[in-house]
């Protein structure tokens, strides 16, 4: 009698549970697939939201609804009077911000996504050139769902490494960090077509710059390492050696693939600060013009020093530039604060050294002749 008392309450707690719980029916709901945010008039939120609705035979339509309020929460409601069905963000897949909102500040909605438990930390962000409402709303003639193609973009772009990765958590993770800023690929609508474009570089919540999409390439070699992957790059002149070619042109250009990379950053000197920045990179060379006989050990170890050159050289420029901007992505305060002791290293201290801070690349790149990675 005991046993079934026992068994009764738990049977009626767990009925109650259930019934509490909220149930989502798929034909019910409109599922929001992406955000994309701009400056709203009179300090308001602008907010566009591309919502995917499923009928009861399984049917899907997009809409695109753009509202203003002053909260987050405001637009969402705004947005759910002007729908036939509830509106949930448990599939948003990407948030867009205009560059003008980019410009102004991302805290207030780093802040409101990290908070809302409904959103997924693995979403991702992106900058759009101008503004988003008008990028989404355009009525383009190969793209049925827009928040889904975006959203298929950037997946398979940062999953190929062809651009550094920008989920809700890494950027939370960069913006909160001491000694680390956040960027985020920008991509542009280019007649019928979405594109990536380039890089924003943030200082603090800000977006102070920005730095072509090519550039990924050398930004995720000093942050990241390479599992594998494709580029291109070009050599100058002055990087081959005659022996390699007689009458080399201007430009070189080179492409390798299954590209491995590993990073050693140290700090040499505290006070200056001055770092020692060395990659290794093994590679298979596909195309280089014009063509070398790679053959030859003496010409492919000439080969594997002037893209080594090339490289350095361009990992400079481009740590260069993030200097002018006082836009640190590569967390060179980071690894400051982790190996000098007692540095006390606040965001405001770091940004003052790292303007003088300087960095001596070294690249070795190896060509893999046999074409297997070892």
């Amino acid at each position: 009698m005991r046993k079934f008392n026992v068994y009764f309450i738990l049977l009626f707690l767990v009925g109650i549970l259930t019934g509490c719980v909220e149930t989502n029916i798929l034909d019910r709901v409109g599922l929001t697939t992406l955000v994309g945010y701009d400056v709203g008039t009179e300090e308001k939120i602008a907010t566009t939201a591309v919502i995917r609705e499923v009928n009861p035979e399984f049917q899907s339509n997009v809409e695109i609804v753009s509202t203003e309020n002053e909260t987050s929460k405001g637009s969402r409601m705004k947005t759910n009077r002007k729908l036939s069905k509830k509106i949930t963000v448990g599939q948003m897949r990407v948030i867009l911000f205009s560059e003008e909102l980019a410009k102004d500040n991302l805290h207030y909605y780093i802040d409101t996504h990290l908070e809302n438990a409904s959103v997924s930390n693995s979403l991702y962000m992106a900058v759009v050139e101008g503004e988003t409402a008008p990028f989404l709303e355009y009525e383009y003639k190969n793209i049925d769902d827009i928040g889904q193609h975006i959203f298929r973009l950037l997946e398979q772009n940062i999953k190929q490494e062809y651009m550094i990765s920008s989920t809700l958590h890494e950027i939370a993770r960069d913006y909160y960090s001491v000694g680390k800023d956040f960027a985020m690929p920008i991509i542009k609508r280019d007649e019928e077509f979405v594109e990536m474009s380039g890089i924003a570089l943030f200082k603090g919540g800000k977006m102070v710059s920005s730095l072509p999409v090519k550039d990924s390439f050398y930004i995720k070699l000093v942050r990241d390492s390479f599992k594998s992957g494709l580029f291109e790059t070009v050599l100058k002149r002055e990087d081959m050696p005659t022996n390699i070619l007689k009458n080399p042109p201007e430009q070189i250009p080179v492409a390798f693939d299954a590209i491995q990379s590993k990073r050693e950053l140290k700090v040499v000197n505290a006070s200056t600060p001055e770092f020692d920045l060395h990659l290794k990179l093994k590679a298979r060379l596909l195309e280089i013009y014009p063509d070398v006989n790679l053959g030859d050990p003496k010409i492919v170890a000439e080969l594997e020093k002037a893209i080594s050159k090339n490289l350095s050289r361009e990992i400079s420029r481009i740590i260069a530039q993030c200097q002018d901007v006082d836009s640190d992505i590569f967390g060179f305060g980071e690894k400051y604060r982790g190996s000098v002791r007692n540095s006390k290293l606040t965001k405001e201290k770091w940004h003052k050294l790292y303007k003088d801070m300087k960095v001596n690349v070294s690249v070795d790149f190896v060509i893999l002749r046999d074409g297997v990675l070892e």
